[in-house]
């Protein structure tokens, strides 16, 4: 059986015994959580050392990457979308760049201390025609985006979290949303490597995951690249010589849905060369992939790199936070340089995506 290679997830704050059980497969590697699973910084913390007590060897994800999409809000520093630090950058480069830093690190080091251990960030894409990255992206030049997001690693590595680029290799250019949507980019592989994708390239080294994009690129392969093994195997592995993990996206997107259900999805990630399949927001189709998963091979465990330098619990996220060194001024300078004319910016607003 392959252990380990399914992340999944819960409804609610706490864990029911149901929950229990499931976590204690061993074919579960992760766990994600949403907005849903969200109420205070101390029941976050609560219900991620329920999840461990549960299974010693979850991993526990989240997407929090500021702007639109942020899990964390009430008690939580906000955080600027990414492309406000883009556009700071066309002005000012230095504070730009700076401030990437800072974001980076505030943002890990409070999803951290909730015991979470790493957030899917950085977007790579580029902010091009797509819809659904936008302002997610950095930038739409793709030197800008490899300079702010390298100093946004930085920042997480500082602070104890591993890097996770996406949407691999790339969905900026491609205007379907793919949550919704069959995706599809006809460009040629040249046009793509020689834009979408030099964001992940050039920053390769800092990475310690991939996710790629559910998106076909009908010039390379006819399957989106989550489960085509000429851009996992080919390209990520051997061209590249990357050997740090490959998430899965949700799998329950609309695009994955071209594989067939969730055991053919799941077979052709893993397949494919993915380490860890994501199935969220719907628990039958998250069990029959764990069945799914015993009859699978056992494949490669790289996922010791993603395990987050999670701090003892003080009571409180500020207590906790105050073991980061720079927590205190990373937070300062965000919130002077993003959110000082207003009242708790973005821990109010919906959370109006439920993928990654």
């Amino acid at each position: 059986m392959a252990q380990g290679i399914i992340m999944a997830d819960v409804a609610g704050h706490t864990l029911t015994d149901a929950d229990q059980e499931f976590l204690q497969h061993a074919e579960i590697g992760g766990m994600i959580l949403f907005a849903r699973n969200v109420d205070t910084p101390a029941q976050v913390r609560v219900l991620t050392d329920a999840m461990r007590k549960a299974n010693s060897d979850v991993l526990i994800a989240v997407d929090q990457e500021g702007g639109r999409v942020a899990r964390f809000r009430a008690g939580f520093s906000p955080l600027p979308a990414m492309g406000r630090l883009g556009k700071l950058y066309d002005t000012d480069a230095a504070a730009a760049l700076a401030l990437a830093y800072d974001v980076g690190y505030l943002m890990a080091s409070e999803v951290l201390a909730v015991g979470v251990d790493f957030s899917f960030a950085p977007v790579l894409d580029i902010d091009g025609c797509s819809a659904v990255i936008g302002d997610r992206a950095f930038h739409a030049d793709t030197a800008a985006i490899t300079a702010l997001s390298a100093r946004l690693m930085d920042g997480m590595h500082d602070a104890g979290m591993a890097t996770t680029g996406k949407h691999f290799p790339g969905h900026g250019s491609v205007a379907p949303d793919s949550h919704v949507a069959d995706a599809v980019d006809e460009r040629s592989f040249d046009e793509i490597w020689e834009q979408d994708a030099k964001t992940f390239v050039q920053t390769l080294p800092k990475l310690d995951a991939l996710m790629p994009a559910h998106v076909i690129y009908p010039k390379v392969d006819d399957v989106p690249a989550g489960f085509s093994r000429v851009w996992l195997q080919d390209i990520v592995r051997e061209k590249l010589s990357f050997d740090g993990v490959i998430f899965s996206d949700d799998l329950s997107m609309k695009a994955a849905h071209v594989a067939g259900g969730v055991e053919a999805r799941v077979s052709a990630a893993i397949g494919a060369g993915c380490d860890m399949a994501l199935v969220c927001n719907n628990r039958d189709d998250a069990l029959r992939a764990v069945a799914f998963a015993k009859t699978l091979a056992d494949v490669p465990n790289r996922f010791a790199r993603m395990k987050g330098k999670i701090p003892a619990w003080q009571g409180s996220l500020e207590a906790t936070c105050a073991q980061f060194p720079h927590w205190q001024n990373a937070k300062t300078n965000v919130q002077r340089a993003f959110f000082a004319d207003t009242i708790e910016p973005n821990n109010t607003q919906k959370d109006p995506t439920q993928y990654c």
